[in-house]
C-alpha cells in the first residue's frame, strides 16, 4: 500500500505546477478556455442559434448571448431529458444534477456532461487533496480512507437512459475504481436513499476502518457524527477514528458549526478546508488554512464573468473577466461551461480578496434566502408559503422576518419566524404546519432537510406585538417607502435585534 501514497504525491506535485500556471496567467488560461468552449459548441443547437462560428472575441460573445437563469435554460433541459442530443453541448447528456427550485420550477435539473464530470468535478475533488498536501507535506491521509457523505439518485421519469440525483450521488456513481477503493463507504451504501438506513450502514461499515478525512456538508455530517457517537458509545470522534486529520466541507457556511465540531473532534491537529462545488461546477478551493478565502479554479472548462450585483437584472449587463475585476466589489458570478451552461447566472455573489492569484469569499445570494442547512429557501418560496397559511387560516399579516435557529449540542436547527399579525390565526399550530408543508411542496431541498426532522425540525413562529416592526424601523431611522424589512436572512442579526427590541 505504500506505493499508492507515493504515486498520489507524485501526481499532486505535477498538478500543483498547472495550478501555479493559472495563478500567474489567469486571463490567458481563461481566454483559452473561452475559445475551446465556443469551438466545441459551435455545431450544437444553441451554438447555431447564437452563431458561435462567427464569434471571434469575448466582447462579441457578451454582445451576442444574453445572461440568463434556469428559466431560460429549462426548455432545453426538458428536451435533453427526453433524449435529444447536441442541444447545449455536443453529444448526449445522461446525468442531471437535481438542485433547489426557482420561482417557476420546484427543482432544477442541471445537465452534467462527461467533460463536466471529468474535467471539472473530478478534477476539483483531486485538487482539494493536492492543495492540502502542498500545505501539509507530512500528511498521512493517503494511508487510510476518506469518509464521504453524499446523496442518492433516481431513474429519470422522462427517459430510462438518463439519470438524475444530487451532484454528490452522480460523482459517487461515476467514480473511477481506484478512487472508489480509497473512500468509504462504497457506492452501494453511499447511494441509499433513506438517510436513516444509510447512517446505520455507514456506521456499521466504517467504525472499524482507518478513516483519515471526511468530506461533506457540515449540517448533514453533524447528524451522521452524532449517530456514530451514539452507535459506538464514544465521547468524541477521535475515540472512533484516532487518526482523523481533515474535514473537507462545502455547500453552506461552516461558521455556525465550527464550535460544535471542535467539541466533537477535540484536537488541534484536525484541519478544516472549504471548497465551492455546486451543481453547475467546481469553482473554488481554500488554499490557505489561515484564511477563509478560496482560490478561483480557472482551468476546469469554465469561463467566468462577473457582474456588479446592482446590474445583474440587465439583459446585457457590463461583465468583467478575471483581467478586469477589482477587490472589495460585490459581484454576481456568471459562467459558461463544458456542461452546456451559457452566460448562466449562478445566483451566488462573491467578493475578491486577492488578485494574482484570484481569491474570493462567498458573500451571499442575489436574492434574499436562508441556506444555513443547505435548504436554499428563497423569498419566493417564503411568500407563497406564507400566503397559503394566511389564506387557509383566515389571518392577516403586517410584517415578518425569518432566519435560522442554529444546531447546538442539545437541539436541532430550525427556521424561526417573527410575524406581526393584523389578525392572528385562531390556531397558531395549524398556521405553522401549513407554512411548513407548503415550503416542502415548493422547495425540494427544504423538504429533504426536513425529512424525519433529521437536520431541520418544524419552524417556530414568534408573534410580535402590534407596532413592533414600525418602532424597530423608527429606532433605526429607516421609516419610509424605500426602507423595507429584510424578509429572509442567513444569520440571526435581524431576529436577535427584534427579539431584544420586543
Amino acid at each position: 500500500m505504500a506505493l499508492i501514497p507515493s504515486i498520489i504525491n507524485w501526481l499532486n506535485t505535477k498538478r500543483m505546477i498547472s495550478i501555479d500556471l493559472f495563478k500567474t496567467y489567469p486571463y490567458e488560461v481563461q481566454y483559452e478556455t473561452f475559445v475551446n468552449l465556443i469551438n466545441a459548441a459551435a455545431s450544437t443547437t444553441w451554438g447555431k442559434e447564437y452563431n458561435y462560428n462567427n464569434i471571434e472575441s469575448i466582447k462579441q460573445y457578451q454582445e451576442t448571448v444574453p445572461v440568463g437563469t434556469y428559466t431560460e435554460l429549462e426548455p432545453y433541459v426538458e428536451r435533453l431529458r427526453e433524449g435529444e442530443k447536441n442541444l447545449l453541448w455536443p453529444g448526449e447528456i445522461k446525468w442531471f444534477a437535481k438542485s433547489s427550485g426557482t420561482t417557476s420550477s420546484r427543482s432544477k435539473f442541471i445537465p452534467v456532461s462527461r467533460e463536466a464530470l471529468e474535467e471539472c468535478h473530478f478534477r476539483g475533488g483531486k485538487d482539494v487533496l493536492a492543495i492540502y498536501s502542498k500545505m501539509k507535506p507530512d500528511t498521512k491521509i493517503f494511508a487510510g480512507r476518506g469518509l464521504t457523505l453524499g446523496g442518492s439518485h433516481h431513474i429519470n421519469n422522462f427517459s430510462n437512459d438518463s439519470l438524475y440525483g444530487d451532484l454528490s450521488a452522480i460523482l459517487i456513481e461515476n467514480l473511477p475504481l481506484w478512487a472508489d477503493m480509497m473512500k468509504s463507504p462504497r457506492a452501494k451504501i453511499a447511494l441509499i436513499e433513506d438517510f436513516e438506513e444509510k447512517m446505520e450502514k455507514i456506521a456499521r461499515r466504517t467504525v472499524n476502518q482507518n478513516i483519515r478525512y471526511l468530506a461533506g456538508v457540515p449540517s448533514w455530517f453533524l447528524v451522521l457524527i452524532k449517530y456514530i457517537l451514539e452507535y459506538t458509545g464514544a465521547k468524541n470522534l477521535l475515540e472512533v477514528w484516532p487518526d482523523l486529520e481533515l474535514f473537507c466541507h462545502g455547500g453552506i457556511s461552516f461558521k455556525p458549526y465550527r464550535e460544535q465540531y471542535r467539541k466533537i473532534i477535540p484536537s488541534e491537529n484536525i484541519n478544516y478546508l472549504e471548497s465551492y462545488n455546486a451543481s453547475e461546477g467546481y469553482f473554488g478551493i481554500q488554499d490557505d488554512l489561515g484564511t477563509d478565502d478560496m482560490l478561483l479554479m480557472l482551468d476546469y472548462g469554465i469561463f467566468y464573468e462577473f457582474v456588479k450585483t446592482e446590474d445583474i437584472n440587465n439583459k446585457f449587463p457590463e461583465a468583467y473577466t478575471v483581467a478586469d475585476v477589482q477587490k472589495g466589489v460585490n459581484y454576481a458570478m456568471i459562467i459558461s461551461s463544458n456542461g452546456g451552461l451559457w452566460r448562466y447566472i449562478i445566483g451566488d455573489t462573491i467578493m475578491f480578496t486577492s488578485l494574482y492569484p484570484h481569491k474570493f469569499r462567498i458573500t451571499g445570494r442575489i436574492k434574499h434566502f436562508i441556506n444555513a442547512f443547505g435548504e436554499e429557501v428563497i423569498i419566493e418560496n417564503a411568500e407563497k408559503a406564507l400566503e397559503t397559511a394566511l389564506s387557509k387560516t383566515g389571518s392577516l399579516i403586517t410584517d415578518y422576518t425569518a432566519g435560522p435557529y442554529f444546531m447546538s449540542t442539545t437541539a436541532k436547527g430550525h427556521h424561526e419566524w417573527i410575524i406581526e399579525f393584523e389578525k392572528e390565526p385562531a390556531d397558531l399550530e395549524l398556521f405553522v404546519d401549513l407554512l411548513d408543508n407548503c415550503l416542502k411542496s415548493l422547495n425540494s431541498d427544504y423538504e429533504a432537510k426536513r425529512y424525519k426532522d433529521l437536520t431541520l425540525t418544524k419552524p417556530t413562529v414568534i408573534v410580535a406585538p402590534k407596532g413592533t416592526f414600525y418602532r424597530w424601523l423608527e429606532k433605526k431611522n429607516k421609516l419610509g417607502g424605500q426602507n423595507k424589512v429584510p424578509r429572509l436572512s442567513n444569520d440571526r442579526k435581524y431576529l436577535d435585534e427584534l427579539l431584544d427590541f420586543m
